[in-house]
């Protein structure tokens, strides 16, 4: 048992006097030396000794220092005075004891064994995180320098319905989350949603970025899954113009997305052409940086290794790659959305569509839908082509669609009849589709297995759109 000494006197005395008693557990002994009857506890517990005296008094503070071998002294007192002359008397007798001031008037100590607890300082932030916007900081945990957070994911956040797995958490980390006021246990696998607070803890400065993150509700993607986009281009499976169009796409790409860099990896070059031709259209870009691979290493060992070398948020790949359907099945397990060129141009798009299917998938994908449509500045349009025709369910999902426009201040357009929603979607152009990316798109499909019903898995397979898939949480049967 831990011997503890507590000297109070003033305005904060009675309130941390019950705190103490309050959060006494029987582990401590604790000698308290007071002045005024008003701080006393109602009951006094079996470990606590009180003695009522002048603190200032060198003699009576050593009867009582040279009574019990205390491991820790913490003093609130009124006065300035007050405090330096209890702190100096103490040190004259015991030279290495830990002494806890609380400090109201910016005292400056020397002394190695002595924690100043800034009052005013604890005050202000206190009543400033009172405030809409100003992020929650653990005071008194850990180094007390804020490396402890309370973050409130809002209405629209980029990082709304996303999984903790497709989360990049580098020098942070969630460890804990509250849901409707009750603690969640923490998993891969949980799906952040609007009003939830997670409590994080890493470097400051990191956090606070964290904070930012978290609280704008557009411009963020490809965050929070990272901040570069990455494109794998194998040469040796396109032509020459197939290439040059490509480098185009990604080009533009980075333009309009607000990601720090893209990161283009070439691999198995064919002609010096068209290697000259790619360093040429992208020389003196500070935003683009090419890597080649003259070994011929393959996808997966490229790919598993540029993963630790850069923080990817999405990867671009060709039409030409999804055909390798082999090389395809580690994507998946990265978590990170897959831009899929398609035969339209990306200068061209004009609307950001989703074509609705299964409620589950396109809730978790909405905030980016809106995210995306904000930096390529293009309308969205939902399309709720249900031949069976009225749903609960899809009505909740439209009314979830309106409301977050309303949020991410962006137009939207809603089609609903009951026409075949394949036959109506094909008479779109100059689109960009964005869609849950799910496990089954990555691998081979045999005509037989196809599942014609399911509006995902078709539009997937065409080849005519740009498409944007997003990794999603799916359900389990």
């Amino acid at each position: 048992m831990k011997k503890i000494l507590i000297i109070l006197d003033g305005i904060v005395a009675k309130k941390l006097m019950h705190r103490i008693v309050e959060a006494n557990t029987s582990d401590n002994a604790y000698d308290v030396i007071y002045m005024s009857d008003v701080i006393l506890p109602v009951q006094k517990p079996s470990n606590f000794t009180f003695y009522k005296f002048d603190p200032t008094s060198k003699s009576k503070l050593a009867m009582v220092l040279d009574k019990n071998i205390h491991t820790e002294v913490l003093i609130a007192l009124n006065s300035k005075d007050e405090m330096i002359n209890v702190t100096k008397n103490i040190r004259s007798h015991k030279q290495n004891l830990q002494i806890t001031v609380l400090d109201y008037w910016g005292l400056d100590y020397k002394d190695q064994y002595i924690n100043v607890y800034k009052g005013i300082e604890v005050l202000a932030n206190g009543m400033v995180e009172r405030l809409p916007n100003i992020p929650v900081i653990a005071q008194n945990i850990g180094l007390k320098q804020g490396e402890i957070m309370e973050i409130r994911v809002p209405f629209g956040s980029s990082y709304a319905y996303r999984y903790l797995g497709s989360i990049e958490q580098k020098e942070w980390k969630i460890f804990a989350l509250y849901r409707n006021q009750q603690l969640v246990n923490i998993k891969p696998s949980l799906v952040l949603k609007p009003n939830d607070i997670i409590l994080v803890i890493g470097k400051p400065y990191v956090l606070m970025q964290v904070y930012n993150a978290i609280g704008k509700t557009q411009g963020q993607f490809p965050m929070p899954f990272g901040h570069n986009i990455y494109l794998y281009l194998d040469l040796y499976l396109q032509n020459d113009e197939s290439v040059k169009k490509t480098i185009d796409e990604a080009k533009t790409l980075n333009q309009r997305l607000k990601n720090n860099k893209l990161i283009i990896r070439l691999t198995r070059p064919t002609t010096p052409a068209i290697m000259n031709y790619i360093k040429d259209k992208l020389k003196n870009i500070d935003s683009i940086v090419i890597r080649i691979d003259y070994s011929n290493k393959g996808f997966k060992k490229i790919l598993k290794e540029d993963f630790r070398k850069y923080d990817i948020g999405m990867i671009i790949l060709t039409e030409e790659m999804f055909k390798e359907k082999n090389s395809l099945d580690m994507v998946f397990d990265f978590k990170v959305p897959i831009f899929k060129l398609g035969k339209e141009n990306l200068k061209s798009i004009k609307q950001t569509v989703v074509l609705l299917n299964d409620t589950h998938s396109y809730e978790q994908i909405s905030p980016i839908v809106f995210d995306v449509a904000s930096q390529i500045k293009t309308k969205t349009r939902i399309f709720d082509l249900d031949p069976i025709g009225e749903d609960e369910d899809k009505t909740m999902l439209l009314d979830h669609f309106e409301n977050l426009a309303k949020i991410f201040n962006e137009k939207i357009e809603i089609v609903s009849n009951t026409k075949n929603p394949i036959r109506e979607f094909k008479k779109e152009k100059n689109i960009l589709q964005i869609l849950p990316l799910k496990e089954e798109m990555l691998k081979k499909r045999f005509s037989w297995k196809f599942f014609y019903t399911n509006t995902d898995f078709i539009s997937f397979d065409m080849n005519k759109y740009n498409q944007l898939l997003i990794p999603i949480v799916e359900e389990k049967d």
